[in-house]
């Protein structure tokens, strides 16, 4: 599981400057980036290999924000809860999709959610509305 250990140790790294929603951003923006950088090189001769590889990434993440907003003390509205919750079963439907019928276009929407996300997630909650 080299993916796993490498999410723990940036973790590890990251929490000691980062706080939790710049984690987050940090997580979701590397998993966009991943997914991206195999849809540019769509015909590279590995490009199965980084594709398995961006989309367990990616589903590790995910996996984690369902874990957390299921949490029943999350902070978090529980409208904007169950939203990202149905988002990420979206996403995971979408991952399933591309395993099995792969396409390079399909990978858009989940790099648009993921960079989305991580956007809103940088933003000050103090300076919107």
């Amino acid at each position: 599981m080299q993916t796993n250990n490498a999410i723990k140790e940036y973790v590890g790294i990251q929490k000691e400057s980062m706080s939790g929603r710049e984690l987050e951003a940090s997580v979701l923006t590397k998993a966009g980036l991943m997914l991206k950088a195999v849809q540019e090189n769509w015909d590279a001769p590995d490009r199965e290999a980084k594709l398995l590889e961006a989309i367990k990434y990616n589903q590790k993440v995910w996996s984690f924000f369902q874990a957390e907003l299921t949490e029943p003390n999350h902070p978090m509205p529980k409208k904007l809860r169950e939203d990202l919750l149905n988002l990420s079963l979206f996403v995971d439907k979408r991952f399933f999709e591309v395993m099995a019928f792969p396409a390079a276009e399909k990978l858009s929407i989940v790099v648009d959610i993921n960079f989305n996300i991580a956007a809103g997630l940088r933003t000050n909650p103090e300076n919107a509305g």
